[in-house]
């Protein structure tokens, strides 16, 4: 059963960079499609962006794409999301999950072990 902690979230102006890792336990990491998700106040948890288990195919949210950046090393069982430009908007809690499925998938319902979370703010 792997275990997953985020880390690397903070206050940032807008414009800012922030780059969140998700370091997991367990020997199967590497075998994993994974995934990062937020979750602002008052707002469902959404999908951010994925990446498969050799880190070949990666697939994000409109909203991200061309700012943020998916990555895994997999001899460091860890997986990263590398956050440039950021925005206002983009102030949530960030969360990493494993997909239990082996394609990348946009539905938080076909994720498990999600991590507790690192809060991410933007300032204006």
């Amino acid at each position: 059963q792997v275990q997953l902690a985020e880390s690397g979230g903070g206050l940032v102006q807008a414009g800012g960079s922030l780059r969140l890792s998700c370091a997991a336990s367990g020997r199967t990491f590497s075998t994993y499609t994974m995934g990062w998700f937020r979750q602002a106040p008052g707002r469902e948890r959404e999908f951010v962006a994925g990446i498969s288990w050799s880190g070949g195919n990666t697939y994000y949210e409109d909203s991200v794409k061309d700012r943020f950046t998916i990555s895994r090393d997999n001899a460091k069982n860890t997986v990263y999301l590398q956050m440039n430009s950021l925005k206002p908007e983009d102030t949530a809690v960030y969360y990493c999950a494993r997909s239990m499925t082996d394609v990348i998938t946009t539905q938080s319902y076909q994720y498990a072990n999600w991590g507790q979370g690192t809060q991410v703010t933007v300032s204006s």
